[in-house]
């Protein structure tokens, strides 16, 4: 059986998300949403699927692969603007042909998340973090074998590490590696991606912490969604970048500072912050 999937292209309700690269390939609850509805179509019986990939087929490649872990044969078409549907199924497949998957599964437009339709994900930065929030008890599928709902309403990897000192409040996710620190609170309704951290004592509470974020000491992170430096107020609609790394970071190695003189001193202070911090966290 086929079916066609098409990737969200640019989505001007919030553009803090695409900084990083695609919105196809933005984690949520530690997979992609591509990867999300090639598992979704291949456990409806899809053996291969298409995706068209607008501006970004390499990472869509890059996180998808070639779709042997589901069981299902990619075929990755780069173009230059988002089709729809219609256009998608004039070019690419024939209405009512057989072989297909039935409608609504021959050709998806990934605006929601498997099973979802009726909580856009892009219509706002609250829709998004609404869609997510829901999507958690359905995250936890046969592939995830490293997750497993250790209280009601608590989703934790096993690979995650947790103060016995941390209050976890249902419904929250921490994912793989991520850490929270004694006295720290996650939750309720807080989502930890992958190798998040949240410091001694921070508060996180109806948000999204995105992957390789630290959450300082202290900090509280409440209605946002925090992702590296950005934070954004999904109920204000609002951003900021928070330029004091002791508050929120993102862990990924920055490049060499390249500033003018006088803020140099300023910022070799803040790597050299980011260097303990990440040899801390690996026990180095």
């Amino acid at each position: 059986m086929k079916s066609i999937l098409i990737c969200p292209g640019s989505r001007p309700a919030i553009p803090n998300l695409v900084e990083t690269g695609s919105l196809a390939t933005l984690p949520i609850l530690g997979e992609c949403l591509v990867n999300h509805w090639v598992e979704h179509l291949a456990a409806l019986g899809a053996k291969e699927i298409t995706i068209i990939a607008p501006k970004c087929a390499e990472l869509v490649a890059a996180a998808a692969g070639d779709g042997a872990r589901w069981g299902v044969t990619l075929k990755i078409i780069e173009t230059n603007v988002e089709p729809t549907v219609d256009e998608a199924i004039s070019h690419y497949s024939s209405k009512g042909a057989e072989g297909w998957l039935p409608a609504p599964f021959d050709v998806v437009s990934m605006n929601h998340l498997p099973g979802d339709p009726a909580l856009p994900l892009f219509d706002s930065y609250a829709s998004w973090f609404a869609a997510v929030s829901a999507w958690m008890p359905k995250a936890l599928t046969p592939t995830r074998i490293r997750m497993s709902e250790v209280r009601p309403g608590i989703w934790l990897s096993s690979r995650a590490r947790i103060s016995p000192n941390a209050e976890l409040i249902a419904p929250c996710w921490v994912g793989d590696h991520a850490i929270v620190e004694a006295g720290a609170t996650v939750g309720p309704g807080a989502i930890l991606e992958d190798r998040a951290v949240v410091d001694e004592k921070a508060n996180v509470s109806n948000s999204w912490v995105g992957p390789d974020t630290f959450v300082g000491r202290m900090t509280s992170v409440m209605r946002s969604l925090a992702l590296g430096s950005t934070l954004i107020s999904w109920q204000s609609d609002s951003s900021l970048r928070v330029r004091d790394p002791f508050l929120l970071a993102s862990l990924k190695k920055a490049p060499e500072a390249q500033a003018n003189p006088r803020p140099v001193r300023a910022r070799q202070s803040q790597l050299g912050f980011l260097a303990s911090l990440r040899a801390r966290l690996s026990g180095g």
